[in-house]
């Protein structure tokens, strides 16, 4: 049977592989738990029992081989390999995504932009050159994307997450501020920074209340 691992667990090795990452460019070797859950506000067992999940790392009082344990972090998350992507929205949101640095060194390389504004259709953005919307599902048919990213507004992002499960996506990740839907075997993030700062203004109004006692 295979092991359930705790999405919280997934979602914080990409954050213990950074910090190896960095380690790894200072030129350190060995890092320990202790160290490793300083840097990232993890406590050190936190960070033992999620490693455990995928084996075993490290030695007793030597802690983790830097490079070793990044080979290995990647390996996991699949991002030892390059994964094509497709941008579909292309407004001011879209342009910065396309236009983001960060994504092709870490594997994500963007192939395809797509719109419905003429304005942008035909216009190079992030070295890729925009396409019609309408050619979404012709591209999609021939040419293999792994992830697919959403940048259109809230009333389009429902049909455009169903056109790129169609076409057989299995990773989306949607801008859009809404909860789209997607079946049990497509994954889906989504990205609000409204709703991330609302959460945020919880803890100050209780932080303020606290201090008016």
């Amino acid at each position: 049977m295979t092991l359930e691992i705790p999405e919280v667990v997934i979602n914080r090795l990409p954050v213990y592989a950074r910090a190896l990452a960095d380690l790894a460019a200072r030129g350190e070797t060995v890092v320990s738990s202790q160290a490793l859950g300083e840097m990232l506000d993890v406590t050190p067992a936190q960070i033992r029992k999620d490693l455990s999940y995928f084996g075993r790392f490290g030695k007793q009082g030597r802690g983790y081989n830097v490079q070793g344990l990044l080979a290995k972090l990647r390996e996991i998350l699949g991002i030892d390999r390059q994964w094509r992507v497709c941008l579909v929205g292309v407004g001011r949101l879209g342009q910065a995504i396309a236009e983001y640095g960060g994504f092709g060194p870490q594997g994500f390389q963007i192939v395809a932009a797509f719109d419905a504004n003429p304005d942008v259709v035909g216009k190079q953005v992030g070295g890729v050159t925009v396409r019609h919307i309408d050619d979404l599902d012709a591209y999609l048919r021939a040419n293999r994307v792994d992830i697919g990213i959403v940048a259109v507004p809230a009333s389009e992002a429902q049909s455009v997450v169903d056109r790129l499960v169609n076409a057989g996506i299995k990773a989306i990740l949607n801008y859009a501020p809404i909860t789209a839907h997607v079946p049990r075997d497509v994954t889906i993030r989504h990205i609000d920074p409204v709703l991330a700062m609302q959460s945020m203004t919880f803890y100050i109004k209780r932080s303020e209340s606290s201090g008016a006692k």
